[in-house]
C-alpha cells in the first residue's frame, strides 16, 4: 500500500510499532511515527495534519493463545483510530476489512457485498473480530464520518514477511508440506493490484459502502497446480476427507498450540472455514471504482521468487 501511494506522489506518514520489522519500508521516504493501535493515546501525533488515512493494520492469525488481544487490536484499535481521525479532522478513512466477513454459501456459489450475513456466520476469532471492526466502521459512517470499507480477498505477492496465513500456503508448498489437499476454494488477488484498489476506494468510493477487491476464484487444488507449474515441484494428488482434516487440526492445536505454545500449522477453525468455498464477485468495485479482476499467475510467481530469494524455502 505504501509503495503504491509513494509512486502516486503522496506524502506519507507511516505508523509503525516499536518492534516492527521495517525492511519493507526501505527507500520509501516519508515520516515514520512509532505507535500501536492498542495504545490510542499515541495515535494523535500519527494522524495530526493528515488528509486521509488507510487503516490496513490487523492481527491476522487463525490461532492465537489469547483471543482478547486480537479483539483489542482489530476491533478496539479500529474504534480508537476512527475516533482520533475525527478529532484530528481527517477528511477520509479507508478501512481494510476482509472478504472473510462475507456470507459464504455451502453450495459454493459466488457471493457479493449484498449476500446476507451475521456475526453468527463467522468462524473463529479472526473472522469475528474483522466482522465487528467492519461494523464499527459502518457505525462511524452512519454518524457522518467519511469512511469507505474495502474487502480484499486472499492477497498474494512478494514481501509477505511473516508470512501471513495466505503466504504460508506458498511457503508450505515450497517446503513440500502439502502431501494432500482438501476440497476448498479461495479467491486470490494480486497484492499490488489490491493496493491500487485501496487508492481507487479513497478517490472514488462512497462513504458507508464496502467493496470486494477480488481476483481469481480457484480451488485449493488449482492453486497448488499453479504453484507446481511455476516451481516444477509436484502437486499433491490425494484429497483429504473433511473428517481427517478436522482430526489433524485437533491434534495440531493440542500438541503444537497448547503443549508447545507455538502456532499450529493446521487449526480447527481453518478446517471449518474450508467447508465453504470463499468465492466472490467484484462487480460493485468494477462499477464504482474502476476495479478490474485479474489473474494471479504473475503474483504467485513473484511470491515464489521472493520467498526463495529470502530464505523461506
Amino acid at each position: 500500500m505504501a509503495r503504491v501511494l509513494a509512486a502516486a506522489g503522496a506524502d506519507l506518514r507511516l505508523l509503525v510499532r516499536p518492534r516492527s520489522v521495517l525492511s519493507n519500508l526501505q527507500g520509501l521516504g516519508g515520516e515514520q511515527v512509532t505507535g500501536d493501535l492498542r495504545e490510542p493515546a499515541g495515535l494523535e501525533r500519527a494522524l495530526s495534519g493528515c488528509d486521509g488515512v488507510f487503516h490496513v493494520a490487523a492481527d491476522y492469525r487463525l490461532w492465537i493463545p489469547n483471543p482478547a488481544e486480537m479483539y483489542r487490536s482489530n476491533v478496539e484499535g479500529t474504534r480508537a483510530l476512527l475516533r482520533m481521525a475525527r478529532e484530528q479532522g481527517v477528511r477520509r478513512v479507508v478501512h481494510t476489512s476482509s472478504v472473510a466477513t462475507m456470507g459464504f454459501r455451502k453450495d459454493g456459489q459466488e457471493v457479493d457485498e449484498e449476500t446476507p450475513v451475521t456475526l453468527s456466520c463467522m468462524i473463529g476469532h479472526y473472522k469475528r473480530s474483522k466482522f465487528q471492526a467492519e461494523q464499527v466502521a459502518f457505525e462511524a459512517a452512519r454518524d457522518g464520518q467519511d469512511v469507505v470499507v474495502v474487502n480484499p480477498t486472499t492477497p498474494v505477492g512478494e514481501r509477505d514477511l511473516k508470512p501471513t496465513p495466505s503466504g504460508r500456503i506458498i511457503v508450505d508448498f515450497l517446503k513440500k508440506k502439502f502431501p494432500a489437499y482438501v476440497d476448498t476454494g479461495l479467491n486470490l488477488v494480486d497484492a499490488t493490484e489490491c493496493a491500487q484498489g485501496h487508492r481507487a476506494a479513497f478517490e472514488k468510493g462512497r462513504s458507508g459502502q464496502r467493496y470486494i477487491l477480488g481476483g481469481e476464484n480457484l480451488s485449493l487444488k488449482q492453486i497448488l497446480d499453479k504453484l507446481a507449474a511455476i516451481t516444477g515441484l509436484p502437486s499433491p494428488t490425494v484429497r483429504l476427507p473433511y473428517f481427517f482434516a478436522l482430526a489433524t487440526g485437533v491434534v495440531s492445536e493440542m500438541v503444537t498450540g497448547r503443549m508447545l505454545g507455538r502456532e499450529p500449522r493446521a487449526t480447527i477453525d481453518a478446517v471449518r472455514m474450508g467447508r465453504k468455498k470463499m468465492w466472490v464477485r467484484s462487480a460493485k468495485a468494477e462499477r464504482e471504482l474502476g476495479w478490474k479482476a485479474t489473474g494471479v499467475d504473475g503474483a504467485l510467481r513473484r511470491a515464489v521468487d521472493w520467498y526463495r530469494a529470502n530464505g523461506y524455502a
